[in-house]
């Protein structure tokens, strides 16, 4: 029997419940509401006469019959997604729909600055920015890349470069120097309060430091912890704490005296910031122009 529209549409619903685990992920993806995903999957289910899910209040699982459908079907309707993409060659303007997943500071250091231009060249490119700092799996997510550090990003993924290396400094405001002083060594951080940070995994981060060849981490004290740089930024211009970050995202406050860095010379120089995506699939035409925009534009150096 031939494939009704009704298939097709609940097909490509399956396929996304499927990356998602997750009906109301999958639903804000396409646009549909969780329960109408629930009822097409159901009348696919019915249809088939296989259960293909397993489903919770906290979780979707699939069947060992879900897992097979998956892998057989992925191929053919990604080629569709890329056979309708690369019609944007005989567009004058591109069209389509890209996700990305990036880290606060990449949306605020990077994709902020050049939005303008991106919608001012591409219109009719839909931008669809997913910001956390919890490192996820952007396959299985739904998303067509992520940006994050080079060191975090996975093996198994392509990358592009979309900056110049980052210097990681300590900054404090002028008032929580007049009280609590300065430090000279990274040692010295163990009589301050500190601004401490969670990372993606879900460790809390040590500051790392480096100078003439010493390097040295230090699991520094502080009874405040934090997953969102932007809370950070708050309590160390409140005089809260001493902070460790990315020098560009405190350079304007640094700029205009709300705060000072200490600890220069021990200023390690990390990884900067790359796009990643699988290599499996072909790259769509939004995410290629961000990329060559982003890499046009600098902003923060190549």
């Amino acid at each position: 029997m031939p494939l009704s529209r009704t298939d097709l549409a609940d097909y490509s619903y399956f396929l996304a419940i499927a990356r998602h685990r997750s009906f109301r992920r999958a639903g804000l993806d396409l646009g549909v509401s969780a329960s109408a995903l629930s009822h097409a999957l159901k009348g696919l289910e019915t249809r088939v006469g296989i259960r293909l899910l397993n489903r919770t209040n906290r979780s979707v699982t699939l069947t060992a019959a879900g897992e097979e459908l998956l892998a057989a079907i992925s191929r053919p309707f990604d080629d569709i997604e890329q056979a309708v993409d690369r019609l944007n060659r005989y567009r004058d303007t591109p069209t389509g729909r890209i996700r990305i997943n990036i880290p606060v500071e990449a949306a605020t250091l990077l994709i902020g600055p050049i939005l303008r231009e991106f919608v001012d060249r591409y219109p009719d490119v839909e931008l669809d920015v997913a910001v956390s700092n919890h490192l996820v799996d952007v396959t299985e997510g739904g998303f067509d890349a992520g940006i994050r550090y080079g060191g975090t990003v996975p093996t198994d993924m392509v990358a592009q470069r979309l900056s110049a290396d980052i210097r990681w400094v300590v900054a404090g405001s002028p008032a929580y120097f007049d009280r609590y002083g300065t430090a000279d060594h990274p040692d010295d951080l163990a009589a301050h309060r500190c601004l401490r940070f969670r990372i993606g995994d879900d460790s809390i981060y040590k500051w790392e430091f480096e100078r003439a060849g010493e390097e040295i981490a230090v699991d520094v004290p502080g009874s405040l912890i934090f997953d969102d740089s932007r809370a950070i930024l708050a309590a160390l211009v409140a005089g809260v704490g001493l902070m460790y970050a990315p020098e560009p995202l405190i350079a304007p406050l640094v700029a205009n005296g709300s705060v000072r860095l200490i600890l220069e010379d021990w200023a390690p120089v990390g990884s900067g910031f790359y796009a990643y995506y699988s290599s499996t699939r072909q790259l769509p035409t939004g995410l290629r122009l961000l990329i060559a925009l982003i890499r046009e534009m600098r902003p923060l150096g190549l």
